[in-house]
């Protein structure tokens, strides 16, 4: 698991290791940690290249997953100690993936093997070369939902439940995490949960290891194949087409070459028919889980609360312009299954920035020319692009925020029937008001598509490309 060349030995102002970490990694593994470097991204959960040493001069390295909060306190049933049970159990099959090594005993911590390779696919540039790695990518994931789960003891061989059923468990589950840390989920949230609850696919067939998650991004390569898939804390007992749904909101993201043609593909390395209303289905499942997984760990746009641990607390501008891509993705599946025409609202022309404005761009400027350049650490500059980002953000909420607040009070007014005191005041009634069955479901989601819209302006110059990116249109591929 690792990036690139050059990521592994620490920097002297590097993040450093925990000791109650490092002296478990040595004492689980006999053997010295010389360095320890953490790396940019990983999702969740924090990611560490840790370079070993043994008492005969030996070197190696494993790669150290970490979460530092507490699931007694969060209520998160996507704990690395259930990714673990799933490294254990693939270890033994011949999917590429890391070799599972140690789990904590009491931390939501483990060990893994590292591979070599590349995890961000869209620094390939050859067509020919991107192509080979997808197609070996969908061989992998059809050969993932071969594999016996029984046999992998990752269910009981008595275990008779259907696809609709597991498919009520993920419900569940998210609903039960919702339920923990208390509060209305937000209207959005609560229009999909709605929707999926009573539109459960009624299929039979065999439930399979659904990676979750997965597709671009989630997996490394090497030259032009896959060498290894990663992040398997979402994996769960469902259905196939649940997995291809994640493939295509990863997509969004990191776009696959021909993402019709791999699912061709996988019709025909697997077995299984491609069923685009299923797809569908799950599309709204995988964007409901994004929003529920947040849900109570932030305050409107994310921001951390006081005295939380910066260094553990995410990058604030992926938060705002990966948590817009995915409400703004929601919206529209949502509205595509629920056969519902989107209205955008009018948007003002940029106007005249005012003489502080400046001060935005020298800040920026400052970061992208000065500061950046000398940062030598991954981690420490993927969070200055992050603090870039957000900057961007307030400069476009200095010029608009008080019009778009204006506009969206009187579309609330509307819908609502009164004027609400403040956005936040609207947006929590909104989402009692969806949560209690008593607004119309269409008239709601066009509520909250102009919201997604201001919120799509505010957040352009942040997300660069991904201002952009929208779902594939699903057809019938082949055919």
């Amino acid at each position: 698991m690792t990036t690139v060349e050059g990521e592994i030995m620490g920097e002297q102002n590097a993040p450093a290791l925990v000791e109650e970490m490092r002296d478990w990694i040595e004492r689980t593994t006999a053997s010295t940690v010389v360095s320890a470097t953490r790396q940019a991204g990983g999702g969740r959960n924090e990611a560490w290249f840790v370079e070993l040493g043994s008492p005969d001069g030996e070197r190696r390295r494993v790669f150290f997953r970490w979460d530092r909060s507490d699931p007694d306190s969060t209520g998160d049933p996507w704990t690395i100690r259930r990714e673990a049970e799933i490294y254990r159990a693939l270890s033994t099959t011949s999917l590429p993936v890391a070799t599972f090594v140690a789990l904590h005993p009491t931390a939501q911590a483990m060990l893994l093997s590292v591979v070599d390779g590349d995890g961000r696919f869209s620094r390939v540039t050859d067509a020919r070369r991107s192509t080979s790695i997808a197609q070996d990518f969908i061989r992998h994931l059809a050969a993932l939902h071969a594999l016996d789960v029984h046999a992998l003891g990752l269910a009981p061989e008595n275990d008779t439940r259907t696809l609709a059923e597991l498919v009520a468990s993920q419900l569940d589950e998210m609903t039960a995490l919702l339920e923990f840390r208390g509060g209305v989920p937000d209207a959005l949230l609560g229009l999909a949960l709605a929707w999926l609850r009573a539109n459960v696919p009624d299929h039979e067939g065999r439930p399979v290891l659904v990676q979750g998650d997965t597709g671009p991004g989630n997996f490394m390569y090497d030259d032009d194949h896959v060498s290894a898939i990663v992040d398997w804390e979402l994996a769960h007992l469902g259905d196939p087409m649940d997995d291809l749904a994640w493939v295509s909101l990863r997509s969004v993201q990191d776009p696959f070459p021909d993402l019709p043609e791999r699912f061709a593909e996988y019709e025909r390395a697997s077995g299984q028919q491609i069923d685009l209303g299923r797809i569908r289905y799950y599309r709204v499942l995988a964007e409901a889980k994004i929003m529920v997984m947040g849900h109570g760990r932030s305050i409107d746009r994310g921001e951390q609360g006081a005295g939380a641990d910066p260094e553990s607390g995410g990058d604030p501008g992926a938060r705002l312009i990966f948590g817009q891509l995915h409400r703004r993705l929601l919206v529209e599946v949502l509205a595509d299954v629920m056969a519902v025409a989107l209205r955008p609202p009018p948007l003002p022309v940029y106007p005249e920035p005012a003489e502080w404005h400046s001060m935005y761009r020298i800040v920026l400027d400052q970061i992208r020319t000065v500061i950046s350049p000398r940062i030598t650490d991954g981690f420490a500059l993927q969070r200055a692009k992050g603090l870039a980002r957000s900057i961007k953000y307030l400069e476009a909420a200095d010029r608009f925020g008080r019009e778009f607040a204006a506009a969206e009070l009187d579309d609330l007014e509307a819908l609502l029937g009164d004027r609400p005191a403040s956005t936040r005041e609207g947006r929590r009634r909104l989402a009692e008001a969806v949560q209690a069955g008593a607004l119309d479901a269409a008239m709601a989601l066009d509520v909250i598509h102009r919201r997604t819209c201001r919120d799509d302006v505010l957040l352009r110059a942040s997300s660069g490309a991904l201002a952009d990116r929208h779902y594939d249109p699903l057809e019938r591929f082949g055919k």
